[in-house]
């Protein structure tokens, strides 16, 4: 149930988003581990918690969260949120919630040495930060500990009212062999936990569990029980980090900076949410071979004596240092997320998996980590209710691990990368051929802008995303990669949307039919026909007694002006009865008018004209374009993983 259709099934009050309300036979969870659950999650961090987030809105799933930490997270390291993450949070519900208090990036300017005094830092570049039309959304910067808060809420007001279980540590994870002889059988998973509050210390809670997931970070026990090792390797530079309260003659103390001074390093400059708070990148010196950050002792004052003297000529006076951190760079990662072997991998689907740090580290500069280890969150989180609700063959476990492992190795590429540009001297003169040059420096940020946003993901074809074969029917939304939402106007009640903020974190996939050019209205055109088509693979795939729109939601795009169309004409997949009342759902139908400046979904999005289908998956990546036309292919791509009910 969407939660602004509350009063689908009568009305109900209190707050529309807490969807506890309408699930009355739910029941509130202590804070203890049930012995017997669908998903164990070990560790609350940003993975953990999407992924919890997302199952916590499925009643029909026990699911736990388990956090070694006292108490929830209060003041977190993790600041920057890609604009694909805040197109998540619109999915979870609370993506203005997270722009009302974020600091918004919107420039990036660039220093360098003056060429006539070169102990000087002189302004070199200024760029915006996210390109135009690049998302609807901004780069933001907001403390970790928040968007904690704001996962939380969703989990506290969701049908199972949810709730982390804190004091809590893995101390023996092992397989229950799986019954019968069918393929991709799944065994279960008994855990032993020991507790670590003081009223309970060393009291151990067994559970079993029939899927693990491990977000427990870089030390990940989960990781080492499945004898998984992080490999990689260090880039032997040192850097420190500091968030800070200043007063300084900077003139761009309030715009993310990159320096590169001559002699005494480089700096990254990230303002803080608040209006005063502002965070440092400082580079330190490079470390040699054996040589371990942690025992040279650095301490906040040997930072700000760095900063300032790369700061010159301008001054820098810190007030107070609100944190601080040194650390080494390094990229490390597993070669796969989950507990198959390639021998396991054709009889077997994978119960337990890993996520976040657990199975990839980075340095922070690029603010890719918590993002990235969001998203895997959210990948898995769909896939895992699908499996469990019984929409879905579990072999589709697999993409887990191929699809996120592929962006992890990419993110490592780029943070390999970024970091050596960063901790490069610039060039003092043309022929220098160690230095990098402080106009190639911005040259790649501009080139790079879509993978620091979050945008460059491109998820390979597999059973759940198809091939490029009708691609130019869709330019504009690559299979594989993330749907660009765009501005539509909705039939009914000619409220302009961004038509990709109807994907929500619910588990549904989405199937966007673009109409063509015909009346939508004649029972004739290709789209009451597909229309048709759809109703029937709906019809084998919902579950008895659910609504027609519970496994796969429809949407339909027209061509014609809203003004000239009327719903009541519209095919009933689309303006569907659903509830105990069999109320008409209104917001599935949009048309493609220019819509507060921006052009129709069509042009915008080089859309042909004689129409498509496009299908997108749950977690809102783009997973197939296909023909108007071809009914048999739409039905043959669900029916590659998705089970025909009883």
């Amino acid at each position: 149930m969407s939660v602004l259709q509350f009063n689908l099934n009568g009305f109900v009050p209190g707050d529309p988003h807490d969807l506890y309300r309408v699930h009355q036979e739910g029941a509130e969870i202590a804070n203890n581990v049930a012995e017997e659950v669908d998903v164990l999650i070990i560790g609350s961090g940003p993975a953990g918690l999407a992924l919890a987030a997302q199952l916590s809105l499925f009643p029909s799933i026990t699911t736990r969260i388990i956090e070694q930490k006292a108490e929830r997270l209060i003041l977190g390291q993790a600041d920057g949120l890609q604009v694909r993450s805040i197109e998540m949070f619109e999915a979870y519900g609370f993506s203005e919630r997270v722009l009302k208090e974020a600091y918004y990036i919107n420039e990036t300017t660039f220093w360098k040495p003056d060429e006539q005094q070169p102990d000087r830092i002189v302004r070199s570049g200024r760029i915006k930060d996210t390109v135009d039309d690049l998302s609807e959304f901004p780069h933001v910067i907001l403390n970790q500990a928040r968007v904690h808060d704001f996962f939380l809420d969703v989990m506290l007001k969701s049908p199972t009212r949810l709730q982390p279980s804190y004091s809590r540590k893995l101390k023996q994870l092992g397989l229950q062999p799986a019954q019968g002889n069918s393929s991709h059988a799944t065994s279960s998973v008994q855990v032993q936990l020991e507790r670590t509050d003081s009223s309970h210390e060393g009291e151990v809670e067994n559970v079993r569990a029939r899927y693990v997931v491990g977000c427990d970070g870089a030390r990940s026990a989960v990781r080492q029980a499945l004898g998984l090792k992080l490999e990689g390797d260090s880039a032997n530079q040192a850097w420190g980090v500091m968030d800070v309260l200043a007063v300084t003659d900077f003139p761009d103390w309030r715009t993310k900076v990159a320096i590169h001074s001559a002699t005494q390093g480089s700096i990254l400059i990230i303002p803080r949410e608040g209006g005063y708070l502002v965070r440092l990148y400082i580079e330190l010196d490079k470390l040699d071979a054996n040589e371990r950050i942690a025992n040279k002792k650095i301490t906040a004052d040997k930072l700000i004596e760095t900063a300032q003297r790369i700061f010159h000529p301008y001054t820098l006076d810190v007030k107070e240092v609100v944190w601080h951190s040194v650390y080494e760079i390094g990229q490390r990662l597993c070669t796969r997320f989950d507990n198959l072997t390639p021998e396991t991998a054709t009889t077997e689907s994978p119960n337990i998996f890993i996520a976040g740090d657990a199975c990839h580290t980075h340095s922070p500069k690029a603010g890719q980590g918590m993002n990235v280890s969001m998203q895997d969150g959210y990948n898995l989180g769909w896939k895992l209710a699908s499996v469990l609700n019984g929409i879905s063959n579990p072999a589709i476990l697999h993409t887990y691990s191929a699809e996120r492992q592929k962006v992890a190795q990419d993110l490592i590429n780029f943070d390999r990368e970024i970091a050596s540009m960063f901790s490069a001297r610039p060039k003092s003169h043309a022929k220098d051929t160690e230095g990098v040059d402080p106009a190639e420096f911005q040259k790649y940020f501009v080139k790079q802008g879509l993978f620091m946003a979050g945008l460059g993901t491109a998820y390979a074809t597999s059973a759940i995303t198809a091939g490029s074969e009708h691609q130019h029917l869709a330019k504009g939304f690559p299979i594989g990669m993330r749907l660009h939402s765009s501005p539509v106007m909705r039939l009914a009640d000619a409220k302009p949307i961004q038509l990709g903020h109807v994907v929500k974190a619910d588990g549904r996939w989405r199937v966007f039919v673009f109409a063509s050019a015909e009346d939508p209205a004649s029972t004739s055109s290709s789209f009451h026909l597909a229309c048709e088509s759809l109703t029937e693979l709906a019809n084998k795939v919902t579950p008895t007694g659910s609504d027609i729109d519970s496994v796969i939601d429809v949407r339909g795009i027209l061509q014609q002006g809203h003004a000239s169309l009327n719903i009541n004409h519209m095919p009933a997949i689309v303006w569907p009865q659903k509830g105990k009342y069999g109320l008409r759902d209104y917001e599935k139908v949009f048309c493609a008018e220019d819509v507060d400046g921006h052009r129709d979904v069509f042009n915008a999005r080089d859309i042909d004209r004689r129409g498509c289908i496009v299908v997108v998956r749950p977690d809102q990546y783009v997973a197939n374009v296909l023909p108007l036309c071809d009914h048999d292919g739409l039905t043959k791509f669900f029916g590659c993983f998705m089970l025909a009910r009883d």
